[in-house]
């Protein structure tokens, strides 16, 4: 085994969050013989160990020695080991959401919630634009995939990701690292633990990313897009008056202001989804990007992401002799400013904006405990989000295009501000009961009650041609171009599970379960004035509920070096809310859909020094019942046909296949170790949209990486140099079907393609003290 997997043999510890493990505490743990490559992960739960291996769900879980292994920085990349798990980047550089077995979010509206839960020390993210952050001083992170809401927290049909930091500890110490690479980017991190005296110790985490961009602007050369500039810091207090009550403090922040407008321009005339690169742009004047560089455009007004985040949590946990009551408080806020140059081109015909203001308060008591063949947790979850945003478009060159001359008509954008307030409590519980030291039985259930409010207006304005954002205070409100819209829902709905663990042997666990998942039914805010989206039917969508069926194997053999674990699915929804783009609009639409599939995962360490990883996952999923669509756009071609009546489609960034692997060999040299490591992933083909256009999809890829480690003896410091994307593969993260012209019924007659990061390389320094 390679010294930098096996040093995580030091006791860590983090909160589990599933399984029946029932909420309680990992630590991790390897043998020190070199004979496993598989973290021993064990869970203290009430005082009683056991290894995640026990645990009858299924995990991907990371330590922060693999972290590093692995050259993850930023919350985005973790997924890229984890079979069937993908991240999704619906508007760019800081909007993300992660997709776990075709269950996945690709509204870039904030006021639409993810099925994929985000936590960060036990405390939930509800808000795609602050979840796309730095990663530093992490102690673990778990990948949780199925339905989650009998255990903790907010309730969750796809399954949850959980960020686990590094928590204040008796003894001085901390460590820093320095990372330099492709585009002069410059990331800095580092930590120091300070203990004030037996019962108080202090953590201080920092992180900050500078460097310029990738995107070269050919109006602005000198300033390229998708830069680097970010910061972020963490201070935690832990406080123990006795052996019985840990009490732990934390504030954080986090800042973002980059350079946008990434979109490459690709000529799409015809408004059937088809692109035709060699064909001039006749709504954007005859404007043809055809160069074949896919990280270069001539963007007239470059755009902007400015993103602010900060929060305080407090937990308690508290021994009671007979059962452990643990309370989570927290206040968390993320503002963010966003505009990017939708025609990407010199045009100034429409710039999409957003803004999120969002503030989320949230409190959550849970009591477990456990008797000699049982163990329970029981809870209360309270929510309340208050989210004031706005979407909208500075769009002189599409509105004179509609309407007549800006100076005729007096407007040249729109602007739709909207407000969502929900506020959500629920009762859970879970029970484990060992019915032989081989079988045990698990039985949850979740009750949960939603209150939303809804307030939209669409309101025509006029900007200044100097405006660089939605919020120009200069910017003057002509009048609304629609009746606002105002819509309430009072949800009432449960979730359950019930599961059968079965463990023949000491190196074999078979379970079986069933899982009801829920998601609250929401609004939608749309772009454009039109009069059939501004409707209860569109505005508004039901809850959705999910019958899940798993069964899965979690095998060791190979006298410990060797470790395969494996499930297989099928779900079956009932109003699904399927994610829809529909011209300029995006919507959440209630269907159907039934996905089944599985993931195998195997971790070798065939002979010493050398540690193998491969991950497979299989996904047959389809939506089906998709309401019909006709958008009426007001043009010589009269309607188009967004999507058919009652279609069967593929969820959105769902491929069939998704494989990675990992290869790490170390050696011994005169004065330490080299570790060389190649590792990658592949994406099968996936759509966009639920249309599945040309336009819309990715034909698959495969992403690979290397690195070369240097790890002196008995020293505490590391190098490291590394390249990403070795091959330098283009592949697609995002697309936005805009085919067609004004006059054949289409929009801009272009595609707007996002492409994932080219080829880069860097070097890392880590130290520690």
């Amino acid at each position: 085994m390679t010294r930098q997997f096996r040093d995580s043999i030091t006791s860590k510890k983090s909160r589990l969050l599933a399984g029946a493990a029932m909420v309680a505490i990992i630590t991790v743990a390897q043998s020190a013989s070199a004979q496993m490559l598989m973290e021993e992960v064990t869970v203290t739960a009430q005082k009683r160990s056991q290894s995640a291996q026990d645990v009858g769900i299924s995990i991907t879980a990371f330590s922060r020695e693999q972290l590093e292994a692995m050259g993850y920085t930023n919350a985005q990349e973790v997924t890229a080991m984890a079979a069937g798990v993908s991240t999704l980047q619906p508007n760019g550089e800081a909007n993300y959401s992660i997709g776990i077995r075709g269950v996945a979010n690709n509204d870039f509206t904030t006021n639409v919630e993810s099925p994929v839960a985000i936590y960060v020390d036990e405390v939930y993210i509800s808000q795609m634009s602050g979840a796309g952050f730095m990663l530093f001083d992490i102690e673990r992170v778990e990948i949780l995939r199925g339905p989650q809401g009998t255990l903790f927290g907010r309730n969750a049909t796809g399954g949850l990701v959980h960020y686990v930091t590094v928590k204040p500890g008796e003894e001085f110490g901390g460590y820093g690292s320095v990372t330099y690479g492709s585009f002069n980017r410059l990331k800095v991190q580092g930590a120091v633990n300070l203990p004030v005296n037996d019962k108080l110790a202090v953590r201080a985490s920092f992180s900050t990313h500078q460097g310029d961009g990738y995107v070269t602007n050919r109006l602005q050369p000198d300033r390229k897009l998708n830069n680097a500039n970010e910061t972020a810091g963490r201070l935690q207090f832990l406080f123990t008056p006795n052996e019985d009550v840990e009490i732990l403090l934390n504030a954080r922040f986090g800042q973002q202001d980059i350079r946008t407008g990434f979109f490459e321009n690709v000529s799409a005339e015809n408004p059937d989804g088809l692109l035709t690169p060699t064909v001039p742009n006749t709504t954007l004047g005859g404007y043809l990007d055809n160069d074949g560089n896919v990280f270069a455009g001539d963007y007239d007004s470059p755009g902007r992401n400015k993103l602010d985040t900060y929060g305080f949590s407090g937990t308690v946990n508290w021994d009671l002799g007979w059962a452990e009551l643990t309370s989570i408080t927290d206040f968390q806020s993320v503002k963010r400013n966003y505009i990017e140059d939708s025609d990407a081109s010199p045009v100034k015909f429409f710039n999409f904006f957003l803004t999120t203001d969002a503030q989320q308060f949230s409190q959550e008591f849970r009591l477990a405990g456990e008797t000699e063949n049982m163990k329970w947790v029981g809870g209360f979850y309270y929510m309340d989000l208050d989210i004031n945003d706005t979407n909208g478009a500075i769009a002189p060159g599409l509105l004179a295009a509609f309407f007549g001359p800006i100076d005729v008509i007096g407007f040249n954008g729109i602007k739709n501000p909207y407000q969502t307030k929900v506020k959500t409590w629920s009762l859970f519980g879970q029970v484990e009961y060992d019915v032989t030291d081989k079988l045990a039985l698990i039985a949850g259930f979740r009750y949960i009650a939603e209150k939303k409010d809804h307030f939209y207006r669409d309101v025509l304005f006029l900007y200044p041609d100097t405006s660089v954002n939605g919020l120009d205070p200069n910017a003057i409100e002509v009048a609304d171009a629609l009746t606002p819209f105002a819509g309430k829902r009072n949800d009432k709905n449960w979730s359950a599970r019930l599961q059968a663990n079965y463990r023949p042997n000491d190196d074999v666990l078979l379970y079986a379960s069933w899982n009801r998942g829920v998601k609250s039914g929401g609004f939608n805010a749309p772009l454009l004035p039109t009069d059939i989206f501004v409707t209860d039917s569109f505005m508004n969508y039901r809850p959705e509920k999910l019958d899940a069926f798993e069964a899965g194997f979690k095998v060791d053999f190979a006298d410990g070096r060797a470790r395969i674990n494996g499930s297989a699915y099928y779900y079956d929804y009932n109003d699904y809310q399927a994610f829809a783009i529909i011209g300029l609009d995006t919507f959440t639409l209630n269907a159907d859909a039934k996905n089944k599939g599985f993931e195998l995962e195997l971790q070798m360490n065939p002979t010493e020094g050398m540690d193998v990883q491969f991950g497979i996952a299989y996904i047959d999923a389809k939506v089906t019942n998709v309401p019909g669509i006709t958008v009426d756009v007001a043009t010589p071609a009269g309607t188009v046909s967004a999507i058919r009546p009652g279609a069967t489609v593929r969820p959105v960034q769902t491929p069939k296949w998704n494989l990675n692997g990992l290869i790490r060999h170390e050696f011994p040299v005169a004065s330490g170790a080299i570790a060389l490591q190649v590792d990658g992933q592949y994406r099968s083909e996936h759509t966009f949209g639920l249309l599945e256009t040309q336009a819309l999809t990715e034909n698959g890829y495969f992403v690979g990486n290397a690195s070369i480690t240097y790890l002196p003896e008995d020293q505490d410091w590391s190098l490291r140099v590394f390249v990403k994307n070795i091959t330098d593969e283009e592949y697609l993260l995002q697309t936005f079907d805009l085919s067609g012209t004004l006059a054949n019924g289409g929009i801009f007659g272009l595609v707007e393609q996002y492409y994932g990061k080219p080829r880069t390389w860097g070097a890392n320094i880590t130290f520690n003290f």
